[in-house]
């Protein structure tokens, strides 16, 4: 089957528990949106549409936690539905703020809204991130996220690419870019253990990271807790701010 016959990719986009500030980073991407969107049939984004989901796609982007059994439900049959997903922001990926009230729900819950819940909150679940309920294909980290990463990831997943994705720590970006080590400064910094595929953004910006990118797969969590600890850092400081955005995994 030659391109020009070719079914041009069926793309959806939904939004869970989230501020929506991934989906507004992706129209901000103004210079190369007509050329994706070009490349796709965009049937369904609440953001952008009212109109109903379609029964078929093909790619499903989805960005927020899930935090009740309705969401939770809609991600089984987007994943039963979808050939590929792709998570995108720190609240899909790791769970992000949304996960950080997992420990103690019902008691935030009744804070904001008392002893009884809003019909609209539906059944309340342990919020947690989207690879916690299905298997995702792709992710897209950081809060919120670099549109431009989001075109990258999105054109591999169109296209296909053999690059291997890189899964260094943010220390690495940080020699990489020459940056002086925010512990120098007296900061505590999670870049010891941080996926550093952001490029060290905040770093280069003069603010420590607070590891919202998730934990790299090549961290090495002890070493990270004693270099913290030489500059007066206690373990359960450290991993206090590492649970912020790293509730998915066991710390």
């Amino acid at each position: 089957m030659d391109a020009s016959t070719q079914q041009i990719p069926r793309v959806v986009v939904f939004g869970l528990a989230s501020c929506f500030g991934c989906q507004l980073q992706i129209t901000n991407a103004e210079k190369h949106l007509t050329e994706v969107l070009g490349q796709i049939d965009l049937r369904y984004w609440q953001m952008a549409s009212s109109a109903p989901l379609p029964q078929d796609f093909d790619v499903a982007i989805i960005e927020g936690a899930v935090v009740n059994q309705e969401s939770l439900e809609l991600v089984q049959e987007i994943r039963a539905r979808a050939k590929t997903i792709i998570a995108i922001g720190a609240c899909a990926v790791t769970g992000g703020v949304p996960q950080m009230a997992a420990s103690n729900l019902s008691c935030h819950a009744q804070t904001v809204y008392g002893e009884t819940l809003p019909s609209v909150c539906g059944e309340i679940v342990e919020p947690r991130a989207i690879s916690e309920v299905v298997p995702v294909d792709y992710v897209v980290r950081c809060c919120p996220i670099d549109p431009y990463m989001f075109i990258s990831v999105l054109q591999r997943v169109l296209y296909g690419s053999n690059r291997t994705i890189p899964t260094t720590t943010m220390c690495t970006q940080c020699k990489i870019n020459g940056t002086l080590c925010r512990y120098e400064k007296g900061d505590l910094c999670l870049g010891l253990i941080t996926d550093g595929s952001c490029g060290a953004r905040c770093i280069k910006l003069g603010r420590a990271c607070n590891g919202c990118a998730g934990m790299s797969a090549d961290a090495n969590l002890a070493s990270a807790v004693a270099f913290a600890k030489r500059y007066g850092f206690s373990e359960e400081r450290f991993l206090q701010a590492a649970r912020m955005f790293n509730k998915h995994v066991q710390l």
